[in-house]
C-alpha cells in the first residue's frame, strides 16, 4: 500500500478529522526533534564540553550562528518545496539529519567535527522542521488554527523543557557523550518513518473540506478580503496573498523586523541562561532547571496566548509578548537565586511562547494558506538571522567582559523597540481590494 493510499484510507475510516492526524504527527515532531538542535539543550552541554576541550562559549556560539545562516540561504527553497509537494519528505529527511548528527557529537573530539556535525542539525532545525510542522498545521487548521497551533507550541515546549533536564542527568550519570548519542537515536526512533507515511499536503488534495466547521460556521475562500484581526472568530473568510503581493504590504515587514528581534533574544537568552546561573553560584542541576522552567513557561505562554488570540487583535498581542521578552531578558541578568531565576525564566518563557505562536498564527491568518510556504520560506530567514546573532553576540560579549551585563541589556532594550514597532503591523489589504474601496469612497 502506497502513503497516499494509506493516507486515503485513514481519512475516510476515522471518526475524526483527518487534519488531527497531522497535527499528531506535527506534535510529536515538535516534541521529540525540534528541541534537540535548540538552544535550550545546547546550553547543558556548553559547561562540560568547554571544560574538556578549553573551548571558548564564543565558540559554541558561533556554531548555532553558522547553522542559523545556512538556515537563511535555504529557507526560501524550503517553503516552496512544501507549498509544491507538503511536509511529509521534508520533516522526516530532517529528521533524520537531526538525529544522525547528535549521535556524530557523541565521538568528537575537534572544534571542526563539532562544527561539522552541530551546523548541519542546527539547519535543519531552524528551517525544515519549523517550516514544515508549522505550515503543516496551518494548512489543515482555518478555524480551530489558534487551538492547533496552540497545542503545537505546547508539544515543543513540553519538549523542549524535558530534553535539557534528561540531558543534564544524563550527563550527571554517563556523561556528555552518551547523553548526545541517547538523544539522537531517541530523535530517529520517533520522527521519521510517521512523517513519511502520513503527514499529506492540503485537505483539499485528497478531497476533504479544510477544517469543517459544526452547525452554521461556514468558511469562504477570497482573494478580495481583509484578514479579520482578531483570530478565531466563527465566520471565517481566507484570503490567499501571492508571494510578490505580500511583499507590497507593510505588514510583511514589519512583522519580519519584529521577529528579528524577539528572536535574537530567545536564542541569545536561552543559550547562555545555563552559564550565567552557574556563574552566579547555583548548581548545575539548579542552573538546568532554569532552562526547563524557560520551556515549560512557553507551554503556559502558547495556551494564554491563543485564547488571548479569539478576543484582542493579534498585533497588540504581539506588542505585549515582545514587552514580556525584554522583560525576561533583563531579569536573568539582575537574577543570582534560584527564586528570581525562576521567575525571570517564566516570563522570558511566556513571552517566547508568544512569539511563536502568535507569529505563525498571524503570518496564516494575514496571507492565507496558498502561498504560506513560500511566503513564510522568504520570513523565517530573517527571524533566523536574529537567532543566528543572539548567541554569538552574548558569546564573545562574555569573553571580552566576563559577564553577560551588556548583551542582555542591548537584547532588552531590542525587544523593546520591536514590541513598539508591531503596533503599527496592521492587516494587509489586497491591491484589488484597495482598488475597489477608494471607487466606492468616490
Amino acid at each position: 500500500m502506497t502513503a497516499n493510499a494509506l493516507r486515503s484510507r485513514l481519512a475516510q475510516t476515522l471518526p475524526f478529522y483527518y487534519g488531527w492526524v497531522v497535527f499528531a504527527i506535527c506534535a510529536s515532531t515538535s516534541y521529540s526533534t525540534r528541541p534537540l538542535m535548540a538552544v535550550a539543550t545546547l546550553t547543558v552541554f556548553v559547561v562540560p564540553m568547554t571544560e574538556q576541550f578549553g573551548w571558548s562559549r564564543g565558540l559554541i556560539s558561533g556554531a548555532v550562528s553558522l547553522g542559523g545562516l545556512c538556515a537563511v540561504a535555504i529557507s526560501p527553497i524550503v517553503g516552496r518545496l512544501i507549498d509544491r509537494s507538503g511536509s511529509g519528505v521534508m520533516v522526516a529527511a530532517s529528521s533524520a539529519v537531526a538525529g544522525l548528527c547528535a549521535i556524530g557529537l557523541s565521538t568528537i573530539s575537534q572544534a571542526w567535527a563539532f562544527y561539522a556535525l552541530f551546523v548541519p542539525g542546527r539547519t535543519v532545525f531552524a528551517s525544515p522542521l519549523e517550516l514544515g510542522t508549522s505550515t503543516a498545521v496551518s494548512n489543515w487548521f482555518i478555524r480551530r488554527r489558534p487551538l492547533a497551533l496552540a497545542l503545537i507550541s505546547a508539544s515543543q515546549g513540553t519538549g523542549l523543557a524535558l530534553m535539557p533536564l534528561a540531558a543534564q542527568f544524563i550527563i550527571g550519570g554517563w556523561g556528555w557523550r552518551n547523553a548526545w548519542f541517547s538523544l539522537g537515536l531517541y530523535t530517529l526512533i520517533l520522527s521519521v518513518i510517521p512523517p513519511l507515511l502520513l503527514l499529506a499536503r492540503r485537505p483539499e488534495d485528497m478531497g476533504l473540506d479544510p477544517d469543517p466547521a459544526s452547525g452554521k460556521a461556514k468558511l469562504q475562500t477570497s482573494t478580495t478580503k481583509t484578514r479579520r484581526e482578531v483570530s478565531g472568530t466563527s465566520n471565517v473568510e481566507e484570503i490567499n496573498f501571492t508571494v510578490r503581493e505580500a511583499l507590497y504590504t507593510k505588514a510583511f515587514w514589519i512583522l519580519s523586523a519584529f521577529s528579528a528581534a524577539g528572536f535574537m533574544v530567545q536564542a541569545g537568552v536561552s543559550l547562555h541562561q545555563v552559564p550565567h546561573f552557574i556563574q552566579q553560584g547555583l548548581p548545575a542541576g539548579q542552573a538546568a532547571f532554569m532552562a526547563s522552567s524557560f520551556a515549560f513557561s512557553q507551554v503556559f505562554g502558547g495556551f494564554m496566548w491563543s485564547t488571548l488570540a479569539r478576543r484582542f487583535p493579534l498585533r497588540f498581542l504581539l506588542a505585549m509578548a515582545g514587552l514580556s521578552v525584554a522583560t525576561g531578558a533583563m531579569g536573568t541578568w539582575f537574577s543570582d537565586t534560584l527564586t528570581t531565576g525562576l521567575m525571570a525564566s517564566g516570563m522570558l518563557g511566556v513571552g517566547v511562547g508568544g512569539l511563536h505562536l502568535l507569529l505563525r498564527l498571524t503570518w496564516a491568518d494575514y496571507y492565507g494558506r496558498q502561498y504560506l510556504g513560500s511566503i513564510r520560506g522568504l520570513t523565517l530567514p530573517v527571524q533566523i538571522a536574529g537567532q543566528a546573532v543572539g548567541p554569538v553576540l552574548a558569546g564573545f560579549m562574555y569573553d571580552s567582559y566576563g559577564n553577560y551585563q551588556v548583551p542582555f541589556t542591548i537584547f532588552a532594550i531590542g525587544a523593546s523597540l520591536g514590541a513598539v514597532l508591531v503596533l503599527m503591523a496592521t492587516p494587509p489589504r489586497l491591491p484589488q481590494q484597495s482598488t475597489e474601496e477608494s471607487k466606492l469612497q468616490k
